[in-house]
C-alpha cells in the first residue's frame, strides 16, 4: 500500500489542525508533511502533541531561502535551522528542499552538502518560475542532471513531483513520460502529485485529481508500492478538508482499479 500524504505549513494550526486529527484517526491518510514557514516555531509545541508522522519541506524561495545563490547562504542557514528543530522533534523520516531559483546548481550543491542532513530529499522543480510570485526566473532541479548533480555531491535522496516534471518537460520541448522516466532513474524515495491544469503548460499547478488533464491511472501505475505520496492539491475550505478525503479516495480507486 502506498503511504498517502497531507500537506500543511506550520502555521495551520488554526484552520486545518483539528480536522488532521480527524482524518488522521479515521484512516484518510497515513503521515502530513509539514512545510515549516520561517519564524513560526511557536507553533511547534502545538505540532508536538499530534500522534502522527511526519515529513518536513524546508521553507523556500518564497520565503527567501534560495540555496543556488552564495549570497543568501547566512539567511538559508537561519531558515535551516528552524526546520532542523521541526524535523528533530518531530521525529521526520525526511526533510524536502528545493533548489532555489536563478543561481547555479554547483552552488545548490555545496550548499546543501554542507548542512550534512541525511534525512535531506532533493525536490525536482518546473525550468521557469511562476510569474509575479518567485521573483526569479528560473528554478534549480529542473531535470535529471542537476538533480543527480546534487545526489552526488551530497549522497541526499530523491522527492519527484510529477507537476513539475511536467511543467519542465513543456518547457524543454521533451515528451513528458520520458522526462519522468529520466528521474526514476535517480531512485526517488517518495513523491509528490496533483493535477494539472494544462498538460502543456510550462507553469506549476495544483487542481483536485479527476480536475484536469493528467492521465493518473498512468502516473500513478509508475510509483512503486509502499512509497510515500504527499498529495498537494488545493483546498477549498478553510473550515474543512473534505476535498483531501475526495482526492485521497480517486488515488486509491486508480490503485485498485
Amino acid at each position: 500500500m502506498h503511504k498517502i500524504g497531507l500537506k500543511l505549513w506550520s502555521c495551520n494550526t488554526d484552520f486545518y489542525y483539528d480536522e488532521a486529527i480527524r482524518l488522521y484517526n479515521k484512516g484518510v491518510y497515513d503521515y502530513i508533511e509539514l512545510y515549516v514557514v520561517p519564524e513560526t516555531l511557536n507553533t511547534l509545541e502545538k505540532w508536538k502533541k499530534l500522534k502522527i508522522p511526519f515529513i518536513i519541506h524546508n521553507a523556500h524561495f518564497a520565503q527567501g531561502f534560495n540555496l543556488a545563490k552564495k549570497e543568501k547562504e547566512e539567511r538559508n542557514l537561519e531558515i535551516y535551522s528552524q526546520t532542523k528543530q521541526f524535523a528533530d522533534e518531530l521525529d521526520a523520516k525526511y526533510i524536502i528542499f528545493h533548489g532555489g531559483i536563478d543561481g547555479d546548481i554547483k552552488e545548490t550543491a555545496r550548499q546543501l552538502a554542507n548542512l550534512n542532513e541525511p534525512r535531506a530529499l532533493i525536490e525536482n522543480k518546473p525550468f521557469v518560475a511562476l510569474p509575479n510570485r518567485m521573483g526569479g526566473n528560473f528554478c534549480r532541479g529542473y531535470n535529471s542532471g542537476e538533480i543527480k548533480l546534487v545526489q552526488d555531491a551530497t549522497g541526499c535522496g530523491f522527492c519527484l513531483d510529477f507537476g513539475h516534471a511536467i511543467c519542465a518537460a513543456n518547457s524543454l520541448k521533451k515528451d513528458i513520460f520520458k522526462h519522468i522516466s529520466d528521474f526514476f532513474e535517480l531512485n526517488p524515495q517518495m513523491f509528490h502529485l496533483t493535477e494539472v491544469n494544462d498538460i502543456t503548460s510550462i507553469y506549476d499547478s495544483h487542481p483536485h485529481l479527476n480536475e484536469g488533464e493528467l492521465d493518473l491511472k498512468q502516473i500513478i501505475s509508475l510509483i512503486p508500492d509502499e512509497k510515500y505520496v504527499t498529495l498537494e492539491t488545493n483546498k477549498n475550505s478553510k473550515e474543512n478538508l473534505d476535498d483531501f478525503i475526495v482526492d485521497c479516495d480517486i488515488f486509491r480507486q486508480n490503485v485498485f482499479s
